[in-house]
């Protein structure tokens, strides 16, 4: 086993950890807050993939794809908690997740009747195209700048949650919502803002992730599972743990690929199993959370 080849699959899962990041810190946002658990993210992943793909075609600029695509999927998930999520407030865990569940085979049954069953493609940008040496490798511009977007995007969240007004009562609203209301603060609204956002970055990661992994109807299907695992590992409502394990999950899948490829889509539960023996609430996980 060559140092090029260790390199390669060690930038390589940090790139999967990255768009697993995006999704699972979206996840792990909607569902600190609102206790929603949203099985329609993947389909809102696939959503900004296919739209990526559509304002390429429409517009010959990627920039302008990655810009609008994922402000479009977030107006679409405010849609969604405005019309479908916000009547089940209140109500049993199992009435969201059975809904957004719903809402996932028909955003999949949709897009294929508007794209087809077979998947599409879209390149990265010409100035992003190329490769650059790693020292003991060549690797892709793209994927280094896919790593260079998420952490900039993870910078700019932890400001937004750590040193705004605004963002202390996100955080608040996802330990004490009865307090928050208390206070006079319309929890709705913050609920309404958190989904938009949390979809948002799953519209991102489907831009991003298009290049690399093609467009496809199903491709938030398996992901999103995954990302689930995640933010378990993670620990429920903590967005560091949900960064923390996306990396080592993008890791494992990485290396399981290269030394045992029939392990690659297991592994993953495995992970999960042992860390959760060794520590029931995650690796970084908030306990109460669901109380």
């Amino acid at each position: 086993m060559t140092p090029a080849i260790l390199v390669t699959h060690l930038f390589t899962g940090l790139v999967l950890g990255m768009i697993l990041v995006l999704l699972a810190v979206g996840l792990s946002l909607i569902f600190g807050l609102m206790t929603v658990v949203n099985f329609a993210h993947g389909s809102f992943y696939m959503l900004g993939a296919y739209l990526g793909f559509f304002l390429l075609g429409l517009t010959g600029s990627f920039w302008v794809a990655l810009a609008l695509a994922p402000l479009a999927v977030g107006v679409a998930g405010l849609l969604v908690e405005r019309v479908l999520v916000r009547p089940l407030y209140g109500r049993s865990l199992d009435d969201p997740l059975l809904l957004t569940f719903g809402l996932s085979l028909v955003m999949i049954e949709t897009a294929r009747l508007i794209w087809g069953r077979i998947g599409v493609t879209f390149d990265p940008p010409r100035e992003l195209g190329t490769a650059v040496s790693l020292g003991f490798t060549m690797f892709p511009v793209y994927r280094l700048f896919v790593i260079g977007v998420t952490a900039a995007v993870l910078l700019a969240l932890w400001v937004f949650l750590a040193r705004t007004d605004l963002g202390l009562v996100i955080r608040a609203g996802s330990r004490d919502p009865l307090m928050v209301q208390a206070l006079g603060v319309d929890l709705g609204r913050i609920r309404f803002l958190v989904f938009g956002i949390g979809t948002l970055l799953a519209g991102l990661a489907g831009v991003l992730a298009g290049p690399m992994r093609g467009v496809y109807a199903d491709m938030g299907v398996t992901i999103v599972i995954e990302s689930f695992v995640v933010i378990v590992v993670g620990g429920m409502g903590s967005l560091a743990g949900a960064i923390l394990a996306g990396l080592l999950i993008g890791e494992v899948v990485s290396f399981t690929t290269l030394f045992a490829p029939k392990l690659a889509e297991i592994m993953v539960f495995i992970v999960m199993a042992v860390i959760l023996l060794v520590r029931p609430s995650g690796l970084l996980g908030e306990a109460g959370l669901l109380e």
